[in-house]
């Protein structure tokens, strides 16, 4: 087993937590934890893994977490730079980004820098910033490994391919969420808890929305497109009720080949840890013969408009991708929050994405500017309705 050291970014999360119980079943070390606010649960991660640094983005959090870690001996450090330091910091060689939303780019862009290698589940570092991102990885030698179980699965399916020549297409599957099957009338009083419901998987609430409204597939069109070199017109999406393909490959021939397995996300992360090898699974066997039937269909982009939001967004380019994740995690929290129903959601990112300024060649300042004035104009078009 190789030794590997790691930083975990988003350590109190659904991604983080479960790298730790990989890290820990393989025997990584763990140099570095960030998080947000959560005190209780990184001081815990702090005493069981000893890290020799923490973050917190929460100032006062962090302050709290100082005092309670004052008898060990990690050092705490807080705000976006901490998180930063904690994914430069120089003994870890792989880095873990379970970040949540665009929070998760300038950590991205800083291991880059400091060529770690880079487990990613955070897909907002390529929808905003896939061109930085990409160039930067490419310039520095930096291998990225998705950690999504949709782009973890594409990844292992693209192995020993001929070359891009061969390649016809990628089909996402998606769960459809919650909602599969209803209608626009059907949704028009569907509650938060009801979004949070989803079928076949543990995530946290962002994304589970996100799930919900489909938004979620939208996103993995434009990360499946940075990370494979592909246009979204060769990304076809398939609404996969079991969760059990978790994506596939079709070649010119029309041969398709998928990967399969239960859905837990623990698969995929040891995947991206532990590549090219294969270690003895985390998960549960999958038993075909016990899950009988496989079921597909085709979204519904009437009722999930948001899907074709992303793919319009990604074709117009420059900073439309960028502009129409932030209208979008703007609005998920408002729905999250109680201030907009559900079906807002779309209605107010389709408004949004249109009104993208036309930046092509993009910085990492115009995404910071596009991400204020993308939320400002949500709360404004919130507010008239």
């Amino acid at each position: 087993m190789t030794t590997k050291n790691l930083s975990i970014l988003g350590s109190t999360g659904s991604i983080g937590t479960q790298s730790l119980e990989i890290a820990e079943k393989c025997g990584y070390s763990v140099s570095a934890l960030s998080a947000y606010s959560n005190v209780d649960i990184i001081e815990e991660q702090i005493r069981r893994f000893k890290p020799l640094v923490a973050a917190l983005v929460d100032e006062k959090a962090a302050a709290e977490l100082k005092i309670r870690t004052a008898d060990t001996n990690t050092k705490i450090l807080s705000g976006l730079e901490g998180v930063c330091e904690c994914a430069g910091v120089v003994q870890a060689d792989t880095v873990i980004n379970g970040i949540v939303g665009m929070a998760g780019l300038r950590p991205t862009l800083t291991a880059i820098e400091c060529r770690k290698k880079i487990a990613l589940a955070n897909k907002e570092t390529l929808v905003a910033g896939g061109q930085i991102v990409m160039n930067k990885a490419k310039e520095n030698g930096v291998h990225i490994l998705p950690v999504d179980s949709e782009h973890s699965a594409i990844f292992q399916c693209l192995q020993g391919k001929p070359s891009n020549k061969a390649l016809k297409k990628l089909i996402l599957t998606a769960s459809g969420g919650p909602f599969f099957g209803k209608t626009r009338d059907e949704l028009k009083n569907v509650t938060v808890k009801d979004a949070l419901k989803h079928p076949n998987w543990a995530m946290g609430a962002k994304i589970t929305v996100d799930s919900a409204t489909m938004m979620n597939k939208g996103l993995e069109v434009i990360e499946a497109a940075w990370l494979f070199g592909v246009s979204p017109s060769k990304i076809d999406v398939v609404v996969h009720r079991e969760s059990i393909i978790h994506s596939a490959v079709e070649y010119d021939d029309n041969a398709v080949i998928a990967q399969l397995g239960l859905p837990d996300m623990k698969i995929p992360i040891q995947y991206a840890l532990t590549y090219p090898e294969r270690y003895e699974s985390p998960s549960e066997e999958l038993d075909l013969a016990e899950i009988c039937n496989l079921s597909f269909y085709k979204p519904d982009y009437e009722t999930f408009k948001l899907i074709n939001v992303c793919k319009n967004a990604f074709m117009k380019g420059g900073i439309a991708p960028a502009f129409a994740n932030s209208a979008n995690e703007q609005a998920n929290l408002m729905f999250r929050e109680g201030k907009i129903g559900f079906l807002d959601i779309g209605d107010i990112v389709e408004r949004v994405a249109e009104e993208a300024p036309d930046i092509q060649d993009y910085t990492l300042e115009d995404i910071e500017n596009a991400d204020k004035l993308a939320r400002e104009l949500v709360i404004k078009y919130a507010m008239e309705r």
